[in-house]
């Protein structure tokens, strides 16, 4: 009995996932008004009852999908601040980890792209506004706080470490969208064009 109650937990969250990686992908193209259950269960291939059996509505399914996102991004900044690297090799790795991510994982990519289209627009559930104003500046701190301490230590140049994290960021979304906009035909830019940006080159 154990053993298929096992089974049975792993099969549904196969199909957990599934679910929300088809409304990822809807939502991130479509809109969220665009987007009906229909077309997730569509995409899922599974029936809208099913969909039905895990959700109660479209909206539910977005707002855990704005959640997923901002948590994987957090927990994501927060390991690498936590990282035994000095700053400058911390924005290098996450530059280059981060993409590697993208190029590999077209979810990964799309979560950028529903931030983006999200945090825009205004018909979207309260719930996920709420989640987005709370969690939004969070990323953009940690990385400003590793950039300071790269400032501490001269290997990181003299310029405001808010607009260095914004530089960072809005770099690392903007190659996201454009991977998931354009899929294979993304290609990775040189990580030294990147870094140039951070780098105090009087060191």
């Amino acid at each position: 009995m154990g053993r298929n109650k096992e089974m049975n937990e792993l099969m549904k969250d196969e199909r957990k996932k599934q679910i929300l990686s088809s409304a990822l992908k809807l939502f991130s193209t479509k809109g969220l008004v665009a987007t009906k259950i229909a077309d997730i269960a569509k995409d899922a291939g599974f029936s809208q009852g099913l969909i039905y059996h895990y959700y109660k509505s479209k909206n539910e399914i977005f707002v855990e999908l704005i959640d997923i996102a901002f948590s994987r991004m957090i927990n994501a900044t927060l390991e690498l601040e936590k990282m035994e690297l000095e700053s400058l090799a911390k924005i290098r790795f996450a530059y280059n980890e981060l993409l590697k991510i993208y190029i590999n994982d077209d979810d990964a990519s799309r979560f950028h792209l529903l931030i983006a289209m999200a945090s825009t627009s205004e018909g979207i559930p309260e719930e996920a506004k709420n989640i987005i104003e709370q969690n939004f500046k969070k990323p953009y701190e940690v990385i400003a706080k590793i950039i300071e301490m790269g400032q501490k230590d001269g290997t990181i140049v003299l310029k405001s470490s808010v607009e260095l994290s914004m530089l960072f960021w809005s770099t690392i979304n903007g190659l996201a969208i454009y991977r998931a906009a354009h899929g294979s035909d993304f290609v990775k830019p040189d990580t030294e064009i990147f870094m140039s940006m951070f780098k105090n080159k009087e060191e």
